[in-house]
């Protein structure tokens, strides 16, 4: 019997699954997608199967152009699939096609996914490659709502606030997110954006502490770009 468009999955196909993912998860990528990809091959209406075989090629092999097909292949045998709306977001946005990203975010933050967070946080870089800052604000302030001072969050937002001219609420999440961090955890891209944020305001001092403390808090693993734009903006206070 069919549910919603599905053949339900036999056991033995199943247990097949579950070996593609377990040579998945331990390198062995191309004996995975060879395994899937057979049995998608013998079971063109498995929607599990097409799913595992799209998940395959766009998570496990990075590649979301030839995963799309796939997962559009499932959705037309199960139209109401959310997972698997998302992930054919999720591909969508990687090539790109932000237009038609949004589009499927928009339908399943309207069908009430469980995944809030995921599909804000998602949709909101889509919102923002679009040029739609107002609205990518929007969903970094949803997503907020789900995880409540998360330190990125808070530095998305800001960007996007700073974009929208919102700078003084731009400096807020700067500073909130770093209230959070201490000792070698402080960020200093953070600092740097921070102080730019301020120098913008006239906020010539803050600006000024903002930048010696970013190149005081510098670590290994920083943008290597970083002590020179710390430096540079220095050197642009003293000119100003």
């Amino acid at each position: 019997m069919e549910r919603n468009g599905r053949e339900p999955c036999p056991p033995e196909i199943a247990e097949q699954l579950r070996e593609v993912d377990r040579l998945r998860r331990s390198g062995r990528y191309a004996t995975a997608l060879a395994r899937v990809q057979a049995l998608a091959d013998a079971n063109p209406r498995l929607t599990r199967v097409l799913l595992e075989l799209a998940m395959t090629l766009g998570i496990w092999g990075g590649a979301p152009a030839q995963a799309l097909p796939w997962f559009e292949r499932v959705l037309e045998l199960a139209p109401g699939h959310r997972t698997t709306r998302l992930h054919r977001a999720l591909c969508l946005a990687r090539l790109g096609r932000h237009e038609e990203a949004v589009a499927d975010f928009d339908a399943l933050v309207e069908g009430g996914y469980r995944k809030a967070l995921v599909l804000h946080m998602q949709r909101a870089a889509s919102l923002e490659a679009l040029g739609r800052h107002a609205d990518a604000e929007r969903d970094w302030t949803l997503a907020l709502e789900e995880d409540a001072d998360n330190p990125w969050l808070l530095q998305r937002r800001a960007a996007a606030r700073a974009r929208l001219g919102r700078t003084q609420e731009a400096v807020a999440d700067l500073s909130a997110a770093l209230g959070q961090q201490s000792g070698e955890h402080v960020d200093p891209e953070l600092l740097h954006e921070r102080g730019l944020l301020r120098a913008r305001l006239g906020d010539a001092a803050g600006a000024r502490a903002d930048f010696q403390a970013g190149l005081g808090a510098l670590r290994r693993g920083d943008p290597p770009s970083l002590p020179d734009a710390l430096g540079q903006a220095l050197r642009d206070l003293d000119r100003a």
